[in-house]
């Protein structure tokens, strides 16, 4: 099901001809300098073709004929290469002279009867070329290691676009002539069900946050242990070479980073892929640049921010996607792909295919789990910010690769499916809020959208509250508005010469063994009320009113431990409490109290 609906999106994407999708048998490479030949083979001048507009120059992506997928063989492309293959010079590899004679000895029988202009150059500068020449002026020492094609002068096409060219590539590539090791005897395809040569090595997949920078396979097997019934490498899954192109032409389009319209995400160590299927192109389009804004909602309280919001608060109240974006039908076909690095090869994390109504009112949903009271953002935080407020702080950074593996494919699943959230998910937050003591308004409200939506019996235990709720009569809430209490009481008395609160030094001991802790704090308070007495009897009035009010609706004796669903409503507790004192002071409820953990290098 999968790899056919990327081999079905690649077939889309050749018949609208989107940038950077060839033909079969064809690859958009990365691409820095084109040498330009007579046709004596006469190296004239090496064109520099890489885009300068950025702030440094970047390889232009050029379609050429496939790549060889190299291990540690030796293997040369046709038509182009690196530098340590065509002209015998690289500043890493240390076996250059085997890696040129086979690029050349590979052109010579591929080529061989060639009667074009542009390929007998070509041979005769292979004939001719000594790596010695790289010290000519045509040649800098930043060519090294980099791609490199050919032009005949005098011609703006390149050598691997003439017709004669693509000829040679066709009869050298046909099934006939396929080297035994590339591709096998026809066989029924699992993709197509048509009867057709079977790719024994699939293309590479590059891009997947934490894979190989060569790339990765999601199919691959190479190992004498995968032989099963002597058939060997990818007999063992049979995907016609058609096929494999397709699904992997497919994944490296969505997985470009380059381009201004994204179709993936990374959270955690997850890249998370998506498009939509549609009768119109059009549709679709929508349908993919509103799915990527509702996953990752503009950080900012701009007006794509806004409406984004009115979206999701739209469809949650049962409204119509239309009334929001015109042109977005709820029936349009949304599929969701995310992997993860696993050595060389890919895992699957999750795989998803839904309407767009469907998701959106799952995302709507997960965005009401998630509000809590006061706001602590200007608008929702993305996935990828959920999952990294997982991660431990360092220097008020966090990382993807610090984000628990799996928890952040697991919580987009959660998202998407509407299901439960992972059960690590809550012990993490809370974990990391006792570990560095930021108990910040998005660990806060994770913490919330868990015991909202994973409670065992609905209705077990009362509604878990969005604002700060003085009725509540449940122990963990309490203690949380409690030590929130003690902790201001703290600060006001002792102002700007605080060195540690009593945040800094007790919370996570107070909301797992409450009996232990609080008789402590309480004794000391009374020495903190005694200054505010002295200095601001009014407020020290109304903070011991809070602490009376609050004791007084707890049990006769404090619980010794507070299991792990108290400890998230001990940390909401904490969170209303403290902010409710925030929001009085600044004379606003819409008053953002606080600096999230700083995410910068989370998307890339």
């Amino acid at each position: 099901m999968m790899l056919q609906s990327l081999s079905r999106y690649y077939q889309r994407l050749v018949q609208r001809g989107a940038e950077g999708i060839a033909a079969y048998g064809y690859s958009p490479e990365k691409i820095s300098y084109a040498i330009v030949l007579d046709t004596h083979g006469h190296v004239l001048d090496v064109d520099d073709v890489r885009d300068t507009t950025g702030k440094k120059p970047y390889p232009r992506l050029m379609t050429v004929p496939q790549p060889e997928k190299r291990t540690v063989g030796i293997k040369s492309n046709f038509l182009w290469d690196k530098t340590s293959y065509v002209l015998g010079v690289s500043a890493t590899s240390k076996r250059t002279e085997q890696e040129h004679q086979a690029f050349c000895e590979f052109h010579e029988q591929a080529l061989e009867g060639a009667t074009d202009p542009g390929l007998l150059a070509l041979l005769r500068f292979l004939r001719q070329w000594r790596p010695e020449q790289f010290c000519e002026p045509s040649f800098k020492d930043e060519m090294k290691d980099a791609n490199v094609v050919f032009r005949l002068d005098g011609e703006h096409q390149y050598l691997h676009e003439r017709a004669a060219a693509k000829a040679a590539r066709e009869r050298l590539f046909s099934p006939s002539s396929s080297d035994d090791a590339q591709a096998s005897a026809p066989a029924i395809c699992l993709v197509t069900g048509a009867r057709s040569p079977i790719a024994r090595l699939h293309p590479a997949i590059k891009g997947v946050m934490g894979a190989q920078s060569s790339g990765a396979s999601i199919v691959s097997f190479n190992l004498d242990a995968f032989t099963s019934y002597g058939k060997h490498q990818g007999d063992n899954a049979p995907v016609s070479e058609q096929a494999a192109f397709a699904y992997t032409s497919a994944l490296n389009y969505l997985l470009r980073r380059d381009v201004p319209h994204r179709q993936n995400l990374t959270v955690g160590d997850t890249t998370v892929l998506f498009w939509a299927e549609a009768d119109d192109e059009r549709q679709a389009g929508v349908a993919e640049m509103s799915f990527a804004a509702m996953l990752n909602p503009p950080d900012s309280d701009d007006s794509e921010a806004l409406k984004i919001r009115g979206l999701l608060e739209g469809v949650a109240e049962g409204r119509p996607l239309s009334d929001f974006v015109p042109g977005l039908a709820e029936g349009t076909r949304m599929y969701v792909l995310g992997l993860a690095p696993n050595a060389s090869r890919l895992s699957v994390r999750f795989w998803l295919v839904d309407t767009f109504g469907d998701l959106a009112r799952r995302i709507a949903q997960h965005a009401q789990d998630l509000h809590i009271e006061p706001l602590p953002w200007r608008s929702a935080p993305s996935v990828w910010r959920l999952a990294l407020a997982t991660a431990p702080s360092r220097d008020g950074r966090a990382k993807n690769e610090d984000v628990p593996p799996q928890l952040a494919g697991e919580l987009l699943r959660a998202i998407l499916t509407g299901g439960r959230y992972p059960a690590s998910l809550l012990a993490s937050i809370l974990m990391r809020m006792r570990a560095d003591g930021d108990v910040s308004g998005v660990r806060i409200s994770i913490c919330k959208a868990v015991l909202s939506r994973n409670r065992p019996v609905r209705n077990s235990e009362e509604e878990v509250p969005v604002s700060l709720d003085k009725a509540s009569k449940q122990p963990a809430y309490l203690l949380g508005r409690l030590f929130a209490v003690l902790e201001y009481i703290q600060r006001s008395a002792l102002g700007g010469q605080v060195n540690a609160t009593i945040r800094d030094r007790y919370y996570g001991a107070a909301s797992a063994t409450p009996a232990s802790i609080f008789p402590v704090l309480l004794r000391n308070t009374q020495n903190h009320l005694g200054k505010l007495r002295k200095e601001r009897p009014g407020q020290a009035i109304n903070l011991e009113r809070d602490v009376r009010e609050i004791v007084a609706a707890l049990p006769e004796q404090f619980p010794r431990s507070l299991h792990i669903e108290a400890q998230g409503r001990f940390a909401i507790g904490y969170y209303h409490q403290s902010q409710s004192y925030f929001t009085k002071r600044n004379g606003s409820a819409d008053a953002v109290p606080e600096t999230e953990i700083d995410t910068e290098g989370a998307l890339s």
